[in-house]
């Protein structure tokens, strides 16, 4: 429960610090490091599977504009600007509620899901990168993607600034969950595990109509876990667990939704 506080403060945090504030992309107010890495340390980051972070994968709107997360990302490719970011956002939250590291190979985008991988290539000089996305932007007209400054320096941005530059989407899908690969994540919250089954399904019933979600049992060793959902985006599932536990269900908790 102490975790899920944390990371629910983590996520809240994130929404109204890294979205909020106007020069957070503004390249003239950031600056790289004191010492310059060398391109020897500089590794691609390695693509593999990652379920979506809790946060970060919702649509919202950043100075008046709305933008919204791609549900369904295979084949995506995008051409524009990259600019990109460092010490002045080392060790603060990203989107996802990750801690930022410059010298990571990371980048921010405004409609990748989180995580998510990307090759770049930078059309300027022809080198490329791969990169793992956790943070949202840039939020500036043209450009595309942000790089954290390991990636930049790679990639032979540093001194330009910006490069011209195409980004393609690297599936880590597993085999066999190819359904599953563009889907939104979705949010249960475990609200009590009783020992009587008809109790948890009167609690079931009661749930629904109170809080107009689907409530569901399910049985595991003779304990009756109940849930409400499956909800749509984090945000939702958070003001439903404040509100049960307002409400009598302090040890209420939320959890990825798993199909069956």
């Amino acid at each position: 429960m102490h975790k899920l506080k944390i990371l629910i403060l983590g996520i809240s945090l994130t929404l109204l610090f890294g979205c909020s504030g106007k020069d957070r992309y503004a390249l003239s107010q950031d600056v790289p490091p004191d010492s310059p890495i060398s391109l020897q340390h500089i590794e691609d980051a390695t693509p593999r599977y990652e379920p979506y972070s809790l946060g970060g994968n919702k649509d919202y709107t950043v100075r008046g504009k709305s933008y919204s997360v791609i549900h369904s990302p295979d084949g995506f490719k995008e051409r524009g600007k990259a600019s990109w970011y460092g010490k002045k956002f080392h060790g603060h939250l990203t989107s996802n509620g990750e801690t930022y590291d410059m010298y990571s190979m990371s980048a921010a985008h405004k409609n990748l899901p989180i995580p998510s991988y990307v090759k770049v290539t930078n059309l300027d000089n022809g080198k490329t990168a791969i990169v793992r996305v956790n943070d949202r932007g840039p939020f500036h007209d043209g450009r595309i993607i942000d790089l954290s400054y390991a990636a930049a320096t790679k990639l032979g941005v540093i001194k330009s600034g910006v490069a011209n530059v195409e980004i393609a989407f690297i599936s880590t899908q597993p085999k066999g969950n190819k359904a599953k690969q563009g889907a939104h994540p979705s949010y249960t919250i475990q609200v009590a595990s009783l020992g009587s089954a008809s109790n948890s399904q009167k609690l079931s019933k009661q749930l629904s109509s109170e809080y107009q979600q689907p409530s569901y049992v399910e049985q595991k060793n003779s304990i009756n876990r109940v849930f409400i959902g499956p909800i749509a985006n984090i945000v939702e599932a958070n003001k439903t667990l404040k509100k049960l536990q307002q409400n009598g269900h302090p040890s209420a908790f939320i959890k990825k939704h798993q199909p069956k």
